[in-house]
This record gives C-alpha cells, structure tokens and sequence, in this order.
C-alpha cells in the first residue's frame, strides 16, 4: 500500500486517491468529492491534478541558521584537534559572537568530528601458572528449605589465564572474610598459586590510589600475597574486558547451570556447582584455547606455585559502636556487651596469647565475652554461666570506650566453616565452653586470669 502526503498533512493511501479520480469522472465537483471524502477542497484538486501518478518530494530548502557564519573555523578547530571538546568550542565561538544554542553546536560537531579508529581488539594470553582472574558475579535463588523468600547470593570465581580452569564457590557477601577464605579454598582446589591474580576496583582488594596514582592493596588482601607468594594485580577502572576470562564464564554459569536449578541451601548449592564445573564445564573443549580445559590444566598445574607449609593467620577486626542501651550489632542480631564497657575509657592492650582455644589472636587485648542474642533484653550484666559459640569465631575486642571490635582468627578459618559453604558469616547455636570442653561454659582458669592481669593493669 502506497501512502501520499498532501502538503495539509492529511495521509492519502492509493485507494483514496482512485476514488478522486473516479468521483470525478462521475461528474462530481470538487466541493462534493471533499464532502464524501473528508478531503479539503484543496487536497482533492492537487491530486485530481497530477493525476494517477505518485507525487514526488525533493529535500527542503536549507534554513539559515545561527551557527553558519562559525562553521568554517569550527571545522578548521576540529581538523586540528579532533577530540577537542563541545563546551570549549562554545566558549570560543561565544566570544566570537555567537548566540545560538549548544545543541545546534554540538549536532554540527557530530557530522564533522572524524570517526575514532578504534582498531581490533588485542587478545592477552599468559604463560601457564602466570596469571589467574578474580571477580564476584550476583545470583539470586530460592532455597527449598526457606520457600518463598529470595536470597541473594554471590559467586567468586577464579580462572587460570592460560587453561581456564573454573573454580568458584557461592557466598552470602562479599566482605574481607568471604574474600580470604575463598582465596584460600581455590588454592586448595588448584594445588598450587599463580604467580599474579587480576582483580577489579573492589574494595575488598583495591582502596584506592595515590596522589602519584599508584596502586593502594588493601592490607589484608597483601598479607595473603605475601603468605602464598602470589602479586596482586588491578586492572584499568571501568575496563570490564582487562579480565575478559574471568567475565565471559558468568552468562555461560548462569545459562548452563544455574537457570531452572533446585537447590535446598548454600551447602546444596555449592555441592552442585562443584560437580557441574568436575564434569562439564572443566571437561569441555574451550572456544578460544580450541583445548580441553581439563588437559590444559595438566599442564598448567606443575608450574603453579607451591602451597605454603602453614595455614594464612590474620586476625580481622570490624569496628562496632556500643548503642546506648549497652548493645552492638553483628550480622542484624544484637549482643549484650558488660556495664564497664561503657565506663571504660581505654582497656589495655596486654597481648593474651592463646587465650582461646589455641587460636593465636595476635596483638591486642581480647575479652573472651559470650555471645548472646539480646532482642529486646535490657539486662547488661556480666555473667559467666552462659554459652560461646565458638564455630562463629566471634571475639569481642574493646579498643575505647565507644568502639566494639569484632575480632575473626584466620587460623581457624581453614577447619570449621567448610559446614555450609559461608557459615562462619552465620549465627550459630550450641554452647561450646572456650577451654574446649562442650559441657561448660565461660573462659578457662587460664584465660580468666589472663584477663584479669590485663584489668588490673589497666585500671592502675
């Protein structure tokens, strides 16, 4: 179907206009064709006019326009400097006189500025046991064991540049613990470390950078490199395609693993990401490398660095603030703190080591508190007839007194929170004493009366 305009604005479809003509040839004038038609009288002796033929239409007419008397010296500006930006050209030609708008400026800018030649794109290999890439990716699921609620979770992944070797695990965040312990779960998995990892502007490993735009690591994140022996690398910012191999491996998880899954919990879910990456995704023939993954990874494998002969030890601290009615948050759940923790203004800092269980806490004072869920519970008194759970780790340390610190020994995050996938990040139940006996609660002899020095000491 062929569509005219009349110069009205009024759309003549060729049917309409063999009706003209054929009105017309019924002896109707023109006034009774625009009746029966709804056409103006104007519309139907054009088409009545020109006949059967369909009308032509040349470009219009060039308007004048503010911009023209500057158009010469912009496109001698944009010659010269061809990436030169749109608002210093307006300032320029302002002075120069002129008073049109910046979008008719930079409209001519488009037709004149030189294409950018971007070139291809440069594929970066590296030798086997050179490099690996780090980066987190956001999923969400429905547990079959919490119905109903949508849970969002994390996953890190680490690829091996040179075999693409997938590993991974699925966490509830992305703080400095998950970080380090999964680090250390792929290391495991590996056998070994790469000399280098690549990571992007997350916080978690990049704080920021210098006045001289140097790199700043976050220092944790160093303490781990140099316990492993691996340096970490950050790439460009907004610069997605500097780890390209860590990347790409999300749509393909997504689409071939994670879409329409059960899963009961995390534990579930990690355990069927893990057989999935065993027996497929490893095991398939990459479309870069033109390799099986699985047999590239035997040749990668002998030159990754070895394992260290100890475990990674760090303790982490996390700044909490005492509310006024004597509680600190953790994880959304509240704890009761003692009464002298507000009085207090500074408690020494006396090391006590291995105070708790053989775990090395390192420099610092650290109160063995239990740990209690205090919802809606003013009592803030100090009793030592209650539980620890000591699978969380949790180690209050007081620094001042307005500040709670919240204390993680990285010694024992390599036996404990393989239960769940993440749960060292998850409130536990059960008592199990400090002194390693399940059946009593509160701190060992030892470590009261460690405690007791220190206070001492401090409130000389």
């Amino acid at each position: 179907m062929v569509v005219f305009t009349s110069e009205g604005g009024i759309v003549i479809v060729n049917g309409e206009l063999f009706v003209i003509h054929e009105l017309r040839h019924q002896g109707l004038s023109i006034s009774a064709i625009a009746r029966q038609t709804g056409l103006a009288r104007k519309t139907v002796r054009k088409y009545l006019k020109q006949g059967l033929q369909a009308p032509r239409y040349g470009p219009r007419a060039p308007r004048a326009q503010l911009l023209d008397p500057y158009r010469a010296y912009l496109r001698e500006r944009v010659k010269a400097y061809p990436r030169i930006r749109a608002t210093r050209l307006l300032r320029e030609i302002r002075q120069l006189g002129y008073a049109g708008c910046y979008s008719q400026l930079t409209a001519y800018l488009r037709d004149i500025r030189p294409a950018l030649d971007r070139g291809f794109e440069h594929r970066f290999e590296t030798a086997p046991g050179e490099q690996a890439q780090v980066d987190f990716a956001q999923f969400k699921t429905d547990f079959t064991e919490q119905p109903g609620r949508v849970r969002v979770v994390w996953l890190f992944s680490l690829v091996l540049g040179y075999c693409r070797w997938l590993t991974g695990q699925f966490v509830h965040g992305q703080h400095l613990a998950s970080v380090l312990r999964c680090h250390m779960r792929a290391f495991e998995e590996l056998g070994g470390v790469p000399r280098q990892i690549l990571y992007d502007r997350m916080k978690t490993a990049v704080l920021g950078e210098d006045e001289a735009r140097h790199v700043i690591y976050h220092p944790r994140l160093l303490e781990l490199a140099e316990h492993y022996g691996f340096s970490p690398r950050a790439c460009a910012p907004y610069r997605a395609k500097t780890k390209g191999k860590v990347e790409r491996p999300f749509s393909y998880i997504r689409d071939d693993f994670f879409l329409g899954g059960c899963f009961a919990n995390l534990e579930d879910l990690n355990t069927q990401f893990a057989q999935w990456r065993h027996s497929l995704a490893n095991e398939r023939c990459h479309g870069t490398t033109r390799r099986v993954i699985s047999e590239a990874f035997t040749e990668e494998q002998p030159q990754l660095l070895a394992l260290p002969n100890g475990p990674f030890n760090a303790v982490l601290s996390l700044q909490r603030r005492v509310s006024h009615d004597g509680m600190v948050s953790v994880n959304g759940n509240l704890y009761s703190v003692p009464d002298r923790t507000r009085r207090r203004d500074r408690i020494d800092t006396a090391s006590v080591q291995n105070a708790l269980a053989g775990i090395a806490v390192g420099q610092g004072f650290t109160l063995p508190l239990r740990v209690r869920q205090a919802k809606m519970n003013q009592d803030r008194t100090w009793r030592g007839d209650v539980k620890v759970t000591m699978n969380r780790r949790d180690l209050f340390k007081f620094s001042s007194g307005a500040a709670v610190g919240f204390a993680l020994a990285g010694s024992a995050m390599r036996s404990g929170f393989a239960a769940d996938g993440d749960g060292a990040d998850t409130p536990r139940s059960g008592p199990i004493s400090l002194s390693g006996n399940e059946n009593s609660y509160g701190p060992s002899p030892a470590t009261r009366q460690a405690i007791n020095e220190a206070l001492t000491r401090t409130n000389r």
